[in-house]
């Protein structure tokens, strides 16, 4: 998610807390089919009316350029489409790339460095002027502008001459690896082999925007829309968007967004406990309402779950997330692999689950890789602790690496309440590695600090709690940020946090790379995931699930494995 943002993708992942990274993909904590009970078991969706959709974080910077993939929950996507888009699925299914403006997902050379879109016919601005493969070259080429940073960088790594381009403002001769030999053709060439760019042309850089309409740092006021939604207002940067139809855009066109709301009211910057409230009570507006960032903590979800009919309106599941101890080898007693392997056999996992507000909010994780199929997900435990740790052998491995008597470390945490790297998580681990004979020393920093001091190469701790999350359902995103050892920053934000180097990981990843059978490549992703896990430079504590309330006139409901969120291009409010 190079990649988060490996520059600004890397960051944004990092950056996301529990509540606004989280997501859901089945439909009740029974598994319950939310789109039979929403509303009635006989009610149907229907175009009309208005979608609320309550938020903590404001809609900031509603620009494609800008926009960090579906950049905030799925809003942008209904303002902007793009060549590819993610499959609107429940689950699984959800966790596929489809054709969105392209009639296909693409035609990649035999080594996947040349792609070639077509565009489909017929497709319209909100003025109703054409779409042509012209402003999708523009729109990805005002993406390098400095003043319009923001978007993740992927571009500048793959595409022939990204790395030195500054955007359409000051070079007007574009990027000539981008191609667009007519109106509905344009060709990407690459610097090296990437068979997961359908992915990557899921991105909001991708959406198109017509040169002559573009107004620079002030498109955000007004982007022109590509998708079924216009916006007629955008309030303080975000804190409140008002969408209505774009009568241009033609269903015939576009297979993914269902579009039933006549208008929707986007309302930002608001307390999570009054975002829970509100779609709680449900009265009046709120009675069709949703949120695509704001979870159920553990208090509220104990007193949901008593109440059956407001049980009925809770989405659970799972976003691609993992939360885990970092170690940096180059700190001793990290050095030592079995220093590592005997904190690694030490977690109990069960305190953290706990920690992290319960199991029905988190779920124990061994692999680094989430526990989905899209990430090629290849169960492995290569540290055994059980569920509350393995003192005894951690000891064994301590005795064997001189530290017969215990060993004293300090473990980095944040102090932010999001329940990912807390103080209540690091408070359990210090309490199961004292079993062993380790006595951890907590040092907790305010979060810009923690944030500011583990991603510095000259500054990493040795021993620190982490996350990370995927741009999209791919191993790549997720092992190549942090095990890549081409990806190591010396002197800017690192991510590649074991400073792992390792020739045969390198090469692993370019081969997979190379793969446009994105089945195959999930195999070799879960194998490379296995081969890494051998070397304790991470201990996986858990994968979070996330559970989310929605208005009781809300129908429809879809969420997928790729994102976690509700879907409100499919959400219907009658």
């Amino acid at each position: 998610m190079r990649q988060p943002s490996v520059t600004a993708r890397r960051l944004a992942a990092v950056s996301v807390s529990l509540a606004v990274a989280a997501g859901a993909v089945a439909c009740g904590p029974e598994d319950n089919d939310a789109k039979a009970t929403s509303g009635g078991a006989d009610a149907k969706p229907a175009k009309g009316g208005t979608l609320t959709v309550l938020n903590s974080d404001p809609q900031q910077d509603f620009d494609p350029a800008r926009l960090y993939t579906s950049g905030g929950g799925n809003v942008p996507s209904l303002v902007f489409r793009t060549l590819t888009t993610r499959n609107r699925e429940d689950g699984a299914e959800g966790a596929k790339v489809v054709p969105d403006l392209a009639t296909d997902t693409g035609t990649p050379s035999k080594n996947a460095t040349v792609w070639t879109y077509t565009l489909k016919k017929s497709l319209k601005y909100e003025d109703g002027t054409a779409i042509t493969s012209a402003d999708i070259k523009y729109g990805i080429e005002r993406s390098f502008a400095a003043e319009l940073s923001g978007g993740a960088p992927y571009l500048r790594d793959w595409l022939i001459g990204g790395a030195d381009y500054q955007g359409p403002y000051k070079d007007k001769k574009g990027l000539d690896s981008i191609e667009t030999p007519d109106e509905r053709t344009i060709v990407f060439r690459l610097n090296k082999p990437e068979g997961e760019f359908p992915y990557l042309a899921t991105q909001t850089q991708f959406a198109p925007v017509p040169e002559a309409k573009d107004t620079g740092t002030k498109y955000e006021e007004h982007p022109v829309s590509s998708g079924p939604y216009k916006v007629v207002s955008n309030e303080n940067d975000g804190e409140r968007l008002v969408l209505e139809r774009n009568t241009h855009w033609s269903a015939s066109t576009d297979a993914e967004r269902k579009a039933y709301p006549d208008r929707i009211d986007v309302r930002s910057g608001l307390d999570s406990s009054v975002i829970n409230q509100r779609l709680s009570s449900s009265q009046g507006a709120d009675a069709a309402a949703v949120t695509t960032d704001t979870n159920l903590g553990p208090a509220e979800l104990a007193k949901v779950s008593g109440d059956k009919q407001l049980a009925a309106r809770v989405g659970t599941g799972h976003f691609g997330y993992t939360n885990y101890i970092a170690f940096n080898p180059k700190v001793k007693p990290f050095d030592d692999p079995k220093v590592r392997q005997a904190i690694s056999y030490a977690v109990d996992r069960s305190s953290v689950i706990n920690a992290a507000g319960g199991s029905s909010l988190a779920e124990p994780a061994t692999t680094y890789l989430p526990n989905q199929k899209s990430f090629g997900y290849t169960a492995y435990n290569h540290f055994p602790a059980g569920e509350s740790g393995n003192a005894a052998k951690a000891k064994e491995l301590l005795k064997e690496a001189g530290h017969a008597k215990g060993l004293t470390v300090t473990l980095t945490h944040s102090n932010a309440k999001d329940f990912e790297t807390s103080p209540e998580i690091a408070t359990a681990i210090q309490d199961a590695l004292k079993k062993a004979g380790i006595t951890v020393k907590l040092q907790g920093l305010e979060d810009n600090d923690y944030k500011d001091k583990i991603h510095s190469a000259k500054t990493e701790p040795g021993f620190f709690l982490a996350h990370w999350g995927a741009d999209w359902p791919s191993g790549g995103p997720f092992l190549a940020p942090i095990f890549d050892g081409r990806q190591i920053v010396e002197d800017g934000a690192n991510f590649n946090t074991g400073f792992l180097d390792d020739k045969s990981v390198n090469d692993e990843i370019d081969a997979i790379n190379k793969l446009t059978d994105l089945d195959e490549a999930a195999t070799r992703w879960g194998a490379l995931d296995k081969k890494i896990g051998e070397q304790a430079l991470t201990v996986p504590l858990f994968h979070p699930v996330y559970k989310r309330l929605y208005g009781k006139d809300v129908k429809n409901i879809v969420i997928s494995d790729w994102t976690g969120v509700l879907d409100i291009s499919q959400v219907a409010v009658k």
